[in-house]
């Protein structure tokens, strides 16, 4: 059994110390959910696992021939080569013998008499079989498909941000290492790619350690949860659910144990008061337990939850209003005729394919893009916090403290009551040693968490949040729900997080390209179940064709039974579903034997993928005529 290790991790960041002699094992199979505060050194770790980051101390081991793969959060492709040059870049040795044998035989192909050719070419062919990197190219043409990487010639200069994460995905998914390591592999990707890949990591055979903000995706992914808290891993064993259920029973544990405590540190403390004469070496002991005892108990008052419980602005009646609107970037249609009417209590989840305007569509709401046509009307009372997807400028320089100084010296709760900056800080994570650090010593996490504070804090009225699970960890996002449920003005948030929207939307906004906006008040899980939209086939299947559709659009009764050609139908579409995959068999094993010719083996995949479509039809068609017969 393979197994990564490290024993005694120290390592620091400037003055704060990210791992205090922490030890930690991978074992094969294991398929481990990092989660922490950000700033706790989540993408640290990772990158010291990786290999990349090299520890202030720590004895890592592990097997010579231990592969790893690490997807990083920043674009590290080489931009002037192609998607699928790019795909073969990595370094595990089933890469490396395919790319080898690539190179082999283009030049045994054109000296096929060459001796020593020949003997490189029967290496080649050695290490392909060892390696089991026969089927790479076709697993890497099928993964690229998933991920919407059709194109694999396109250049990755060329691709937007979110697909060049795409493809950086794709090119660690095909390498198969021991360990596999991904940092926010969610982000860019919709949700059929999320839901493929849920089904992909969840069958992988070797070891998976990732960092995710999306809840749904650790829950059904992760079969061990590691939190990084205070310099120390805490392990759980089972998915997200069962951690929560696991921290729950720690917490209370942990606090009733902090009120005995409490209690006897009250009672030592009283006793440290009366000046008791006679403190000789007698009485040293009970000194060491007091000291001890005043240690713990502080401990636990430190121990701080992130809280949020600002008060808003008073919010009127009317609050946003679209009438007749319409808005075109370039070629892109993102309103055509669209009228919507925001109101007091809104909760609004805006969700869609990718490219189809949403972060425009907040723009036009927050009055920083303008209408082609049509009104945005703004209620008097309307006081917008907007958190975009890109921070404003920091002055890097800047203390924490001061920059939210700025805004106010002491904000209100909705108790009435106010706190101090420093306070507030405190209870949103920020040690009181951190207050005074420039704002160039924080993580890019901890960053995204100051300026959403910093939005809170002029106390809005009405919420635009675009993409706020990207860069949030999974404490602060859980608060951040509890406030907007608490929260008395209008929230519209754009997100592809399922499990955020599903607990803070009341409406979907579903945008679908070209203008097409649908508008439902399912969660976004039923809405997904409802439309069957996690399934590609589906999705792109005419409905009008079906005898129920036609039966629907011209009001007839409900079916019992067969029609005479419906029977005909029924009499021949096993043995049609029989060909079909038969068909799909065969082009899979001709895939295989042409796995070096790009061109014959991209005219399979697309045939591949047309056969699957009219298979797909044929079940779907099989088990409507089934209930009739």
């Amino acid at each position: 059994m393979k197994e990564w290790k490290i024993e005694h991790l120290t390592h620091s960041y400037g003055i704060k110390t990210l791992f205090d002699d922490v030890s930690f094992s991978i074992q094969e199979n294991q398929r481990i959910g990092l989660i922490g505060v950000n700033g706790t050194g989540k993408t640290t770790f990772l990158r010291i696992v990786a290999g990349v980051l090299k520890p202030d101390k720590g004895e890592k081991t592990h097997p010579g021939d231990y592969d790893i793969s690490y997807l990083s959060q920043k674009n590290e492709l080489d931009n002037a080569k192609s998607i699928f040059d790019v795909v073969f870049d990595g370094d595990s040795p089933m890469i490396r013998a395919a790319r080898n044998y690539e190179e082999v035989l283009k030049k045994f192909s054109e000296d096929p008499t060459n001796p020593k050719l020949q003997q490189m070419f029967t290496e080649a062919e050695k290490r392909m079989n060892q390696k089991d990197a026969w089927n790479v190219n076709a697993r890497a043409k099928a993964i690229l498909n998933k991920l919407g990487l059709e194109d694999s010639d396109k250049r990755v200069g060329d691709l937007s941000g979110g697909q060049q994460k795409r493809a950086a995905l794709a090119q660690v998914l095909v390498q198969e290492p021991d360990l596999l390591i991904l940092d926010e592999p969610t982000n860019h990707l919709d949700f059929q790619m999320i839901e493929w890949l849920e089904g992909y990591l969840s069958g992988y055979r070797g070891s998976l350690l990732m960092v995710t903000h999306d809840r749904y995706f650790l829950d059904r992914v992760s079969n061990e949860i590691v939190e990084l808290d205070n310099g120390k891993l805490e392990q759980y064993p089972g998915n997200y659910q069962q951690y929560i259920q696991l921290k729950a029973e720690k917490e209370a544990t942990e606090q009733r144990i902090a009120h005995k405590q409490k209690q006897l540190y009250k009672q030592e403390l009283a006793w440290m008061r009366e000046g008791v004469r006679a403190r000789g070496t007698k009485q040293e002991a009970r000194k060491q337990r007091f000291s001890e005892l005043e240690g713990q108990v502080k401990g636990h008052e430190e121990k701080s939850e992130l809280e949020l419980q600002l008060s808003g602005t008073r919010l009127g009646k009317k609050v946003l209003e679209l009438e007749n609107a319409s808005k075109q970037l370039d070629d892109t249609v993102i309103l055509k005729n669209f009228d919507l009417l925001i109101q007091q209590t809104d909760r609004i989840g805006i969700t869609g394919t990718n490219g189809s305007g949403k972060t425009t569509f907040l723009n036009i709401l927050a009055g920083e893009e303008e209408l082609d046509n049509g009104l945005l009307i703004i209620g008097e009372t309307v006081k917008i916090g907007y958190y975009k997807q890109i921070n404003e400028e920091f002055d890097e320089d800047k203390r924490v403290i001061t920059y939210l100084r700025e805004i106010a010296e002491e904000v209100k709760l909705s108790d009435g009551s106010s706190i101090s900056v420093s306070q507030l800080l405190e209870r949103f994570l920020f040690k009181r040693s951190m207050h005074g650090s420039p704002i160039n010593k924080l993580s890019g996490g901890e960053k995204r968490r100051l300026y959403l504070l910093k939005i809170l804090m002029q106390q809005p009225n009405v919420l635009l949040l675009d993409e706020p699970t990207n860069d949030l960890d999974v404490q602060t996002l859980t608060i951040l729900e509890e406030f907007i449920d608490q929260f008395s003005g209008a929230v519209i948030a754009v997100s592809h997080d399922r499990y955020f929207l599903d607990k803070i939307a009341s409406k979907l906004l579903i945008f679908k390209g070209k203008g097409d906006i649908e508008e439902s008040y399912a969660s976004l899980t039923e809405y997904l179940e409802q439309n069957d939209l996690t399934k590609k086939e589906k999705q792109a299947r005419p409905q009008t064709n079906t005898a129920k559709s036609e039966d629907d659009r011209r009001g007839k009764k409900e079916k019992t039974a067969l029609t005479y050609m419906e029977k005909k139908e029924w009499g021949t579409i096993e043995s049609e579903i029989e060909a079909l995959e038969a068909a799909l068999e065969e082009v899979q094993s001709e895939m295989e034997k042409v796995i070096t010719d790009h061109v014959k083996l991209n005219e399979l995949t697309e045939k591949q993928t047309e056969l699957s479509h009219q298979l797909e039809e044929k079940y779907s068609r099989w088990e409507y005529l089934a209930q009739y017969v």
